[in-house]
């Protein structure tokens, strides 16, 4: 087998292409993601699940998805059904915390029934950042709320909820994207508030959270701290901040590189990626000219980083017994409009 390389790769298609085969079984990339684009119906998604470990030789290679509700759900009805945003839970929970904190729970063990059976095992969930008046809609309706407090118990009941059905959740997007005045898919923002406001209001969610198995880093830059590079590429945001203010010692993804924020070309991107201490390279379009650039520069997954990623595989557990028709009444009795398929 293949020693496996430190990046996360995305597919152009529903099906695998000859040239997409022969390229991942040539650069065994640690795992795979997908978009609604390589989604039709049940059995093209557990072949494609099933392709992708097949190239790699590996029957546990995660397989990730961005399934959040609202806006950013990859797979939507008939296949699972139509789900609230994080600001609808947030609202449910400034009414009454512990039902807020149920819902949250339920539906992302909903996500988990729904991704489960299609093979796969992680959700880039749960969004812990802290949005401010006036910053980009890039996360919007995503966030739980605009208060460490309301984001933190909800990305929790979050996080338990897909452990509990046996998919890893990603919180993102360390150390926070609230403040971001502009969308990273298309440039890079910069943060210019001062360090003791960061660690009151954008980093508590993260350091509340710092047991997750897996992070996703932001394209941000944060100008107390590195006023030049974002976060996914800053030496100094990922070793002081993420892996030091905030106490986080899970797996380090970076977030997309195909996103116009990140400056250079791919293999600079990857290169300077794994330099500043992420252990994982993200690329999500599945562009071949793109994915050779990132493979290029891209290691082995070795170290340090590849007992975290061991770490975070083991916890991927047997799902509990929970029965998926109760579950589903259960959030119902919140949301009846979404919770039906």
């Amino acid at each position: 087998m293949t020693e496996s390389k430190a990046m996360v790769l995305g597919c152009q298609g529903r099906t695998l292409s000859r040239e997409e085969v022969r390229f991942y079984r040539g650069e065994c990339p640690w795992g795979f993601i997908l978009f609604a684009r390589n989604i039709s119906e049940t059995e093209q998604i557990r072949d494609l699940v099933a392709e992708m470990r097949d190239c790699v030789g590996r029957d546990d290679a995660p397989v990730f998805i961005d399934q959040e509700g609202g806006r950013v759900q990859r797979i939507r009805p008939p296949l699972a059904p139509n789900y609230p945003a994080g600001a609808a839970l947030g609202a449910l929970w400034q009414d009454d915390h512990d039902e807020g904190e149920r819902a949250a729970w339920l539906l992302a063990r909903l996500h988990a029934f729904d991704l489960r059976r299609y093979g796969i095992t992680v959700d880039c969930l749960p969004v812990l950042d802290v949005p401010v008046d006036g910053a980009s809609d890039a996360i919007g309706s995503r966030a739980y709320g605009n208060r460490p407090e309301i984001v933190a118990a909800l990305g929790r009941a979050t996080a338990d909820g897909l452990m509990a059905g046996g998919v890893l959740p990603v919180m993102k997007h360390m150390p926070g994207h609230g403040r971001a005045l502009a969308d990273t898919h298309f440039e890079l923002p910069t943060v210019t508030a001062s360090l003791g406001e960061l660690q009151r209001h954008d980093f508590a969610p993260f350091r509340e959270l710092a047991d997750l198995p897996i992070g996703m880093t932001a394209h941000v830059v944060f100008s107390a701290i590195d006023p030049v590079n974002p976060a996914t590429t800053s030496g100094k945001v990922i070793d002081q901040v993420i892996r030091g203010e905030i106490g986080f010692d899970g797996l380090l993804i970076s977030d997309d590189t195909s996103m116009k924020a990140l400056s250079g070309d791919f293999p600079s991107k990857a290169a300077a990626i794994l330099a500043a201490g992420c252990d994982i390279v993200l690329h999500c379009n599945g562009d071949m000219g793109e994915m050779a650039g990132i493979a290029s520069r891209t290691r082995g997954l070795e170290g340090t980083s590849l007992e975290r990623a061991k770490r975070a595989l083991v916890r991927i557990s047997d799902q509990d017994a929970a029965d998926e028709a109760e579950v589903r009444a259960e959030f119902a009795s919140y949301f009846e409009a979404t919770a039906v398929a």
